[in-house]
């Protein structure tokens, strides 16, 4: 079936991930973006990170100032949900928590249009859950047919990469509506079935959570590990400042996820990995993590 048309996006939570979608949407798309998030602080915070971003965008002449006002004036933040009434897409950009994605989903279910597309951005949970949290009735598949998953990367500006996650009950035409949606915004969309990880994580914890049963075990130095992945496979950064950049709370918990859900012990989370969270050392976010910040 052929893609729906977007002529206004919606996103919920205006942390870095659904501030960054929304801002791409607003430069790349040129469409209105209903930013909505319950505290204030946080939208003003982020509205505060667009204006930086658009100005280092201005400040290395990628864009204009006149573009730059025009995305910054289609960015349009409230604490409301009931305002996402007239949105064709929605992204939903909270933390990690089941509860909170399925208490999100059902109020969309009935706030937004029928025909509108309910995506989330989760980079762990199944897609299939948070469908059915759409309704009471399992056959109702008039919500639960709209429900994806656009995992965006992060950092959002940057990354090219999103995937793309159907449920068992979403449509070919919700499919194909976000494949189009993430083309439109200057992304490269891969799909992936609904399984522990997707695509993204399912590759990626694994690698990561090696990489620091390596420094776990004495198996090598936390440098020798970075800078053999960097010099021997060309990659940006290596897998422990990785890791930090992520975040180490995020690496556990999708480490978690994966475990639990595939019952395979190959996904069982590192044990310093587990003692560090516990710590209160998240990485950059909290100013130590493998390395200092």
């Amino acid at each position: 079936m052929a893609a729906a048309e977007i002529s206004r996006l919606g996103v919920i939570g205006a942390g870095q991930m659904g501030l960054g979608i929304a801002l791409v949407t607003a430069q790349k798309a040129k469409i209105p973006v209903t930013l909505v998030d319950n505290s204030q602080t946080s939208l003003d915070k982020g509205l505060k990170f667009a204006d930086k971003l658009l100005e280092k965008d201005i400040a290395k002449e990628r864009i204009s100032k006149e573009d730059a006002t025009s995305a910054r004036q289609r960015l349009q933040p409230t604490t409301r949900m009931d305002d996402l009434s007239e949105v064709d897409f929605v992204i939903e950009a909270v933390p990690e928590i089941l509860d909170l994605k399925t208490s999100i989903f059902a109020q969309l279910a009935s706030i937004c249009r029928s025909h509108a597309i309910l995506a989330t951005n989760t980079s762990s949970i199944s897609i299939t859950k948070i469908a059915a949290a759409t309704t009471k009735d399992p056959t109702d598949l008039s919500a639960a047919s709209r429900v994806i998953s656009t995992h965006f990367m992060n950092p959002v500006p940057v990354q090219k990469g999103v995937e793309i996650i159907s449920g068992l009950q979403t449509s070919e035409e919700t499919v194909n509506t976000a494949v189009e949606f993430c083309k439109k915004i200057g992304k490269i969309p891969s799909k992936s079935a609904d399984s522990p990880g997707f695509l993204a994580n399912r590759i990626l914890m694994p690698y990561i959570n090696e990489a620091i049963i390596c420094l776990e075990t004495g198996v090598g130095e936390k440098e020798d590990i970075d800078n053999i992945m960097k010099n021997g496979t060309n990659v940006p950064m290596g897998p422990l400042q990785l890791a930090d950049f992520i975040g180490l709370d995020t690496c556990l918990s999708i480490m978690r996820v994966l475990h639990v859900e595939s019952g395979d012990s190959k996904y069982r989370p590192s044990i310093l990995l587990v003692k560090m969270v516990d710590a209160g050392w998240l990485g950059k976010k909290s100013g130590k993590g493998f390395y200092q910040y």
